[in-house]
Order: C-alpha cells, then structure tokens, then sequence
C-alpha cells in the first residue's frame, strides 16, 4: 500500500465498512456469494476508490463484478451513511477481481507438477 497516511487510513476505513456492507447485505445484491475485500487503493483527493475483490466461491466471477457495477450506486450509499462522520468526502467506487490468489495458486499447482528428482542424502 503506498500513499500518504491519511490515504492509508482511509483506505482502512473503506475496506472495513464495505467488508461489513457485503457481509450483511440486505437487498441481497450478492445472494449466496462471499466477498474478500482484498484491497483498497485510493486516489491521492481520496476521491476515487479501486476496490480489489477476492470471490472464492463465485461460480462466475465476471456476473458478480457486473452486479455490483450494477448497484454501484446503492452501496456508495451504504458507505456514506457508514463513514459519513468521519470522512468529508465519499468517493467513487470502482470494483476489480483481485487475481492474486488465483495467480498463487496457479503457480503452486505448476511446482507441484515439476519433475525434480529427491535428493540423495547420501551425497
């Protein structure tokens, strides 16, 4: 995370209260998906948010990402009414998928499927 500590801070902020607006969404926006807010990088007028996205039970990731484009509108909202005492400004969202851990996981699976001979120990 780079950015000033103000932007790190907020960016904590963010992070939290959408983890918990996911969490208890009530409108049922996301059904029976579970959502990671995996990280949050903010714009330095703390303006804009990027909000990366880890979905590890989503059949189809994309649908998911489309819905909450879809309801951007709404949990800006949400987030507002959360974080409106503590911050002058609500910013914009915009969702990505985190690709991080299925990046680690494909890699594991590659050295898994590595022939490399076990060592002698008697060498």
């Amino acid at each position: 995370m780079s950015g000033t500590v103000r932007q790190q801070k907020y960016c904590k902020l963010i992070q939290k209260e959408l983890s918990d607006i996911f969490i208890r969404d009530k409108r049922g926006i996301l059904g029976n998906t579970f959502i990671t807010i995996a990280d949050v990088r903010i714009s330095p007028d703390l303006s804009q948010a990027k909000v990366y996205l880890s979905m590890t039970l989503a059949k189809d990731k994309k649908a998911v990402l489309a819905t909450l484009e879809a309801h951007k509108s709404e949990i800006r909202k949400a987030l507002g009414d959360r974080i409106r005492n503590q911050a002058r400004i609500i910013p914009t969202l915009a969702f990505f998928i985190d690709e991080v851990e299925e990046n680690a996981q494909r890699i594991e699976d590659l050295i898994k499927n590595l022939n490399i001979p076990k060592a002698d120990p008697t060498e």
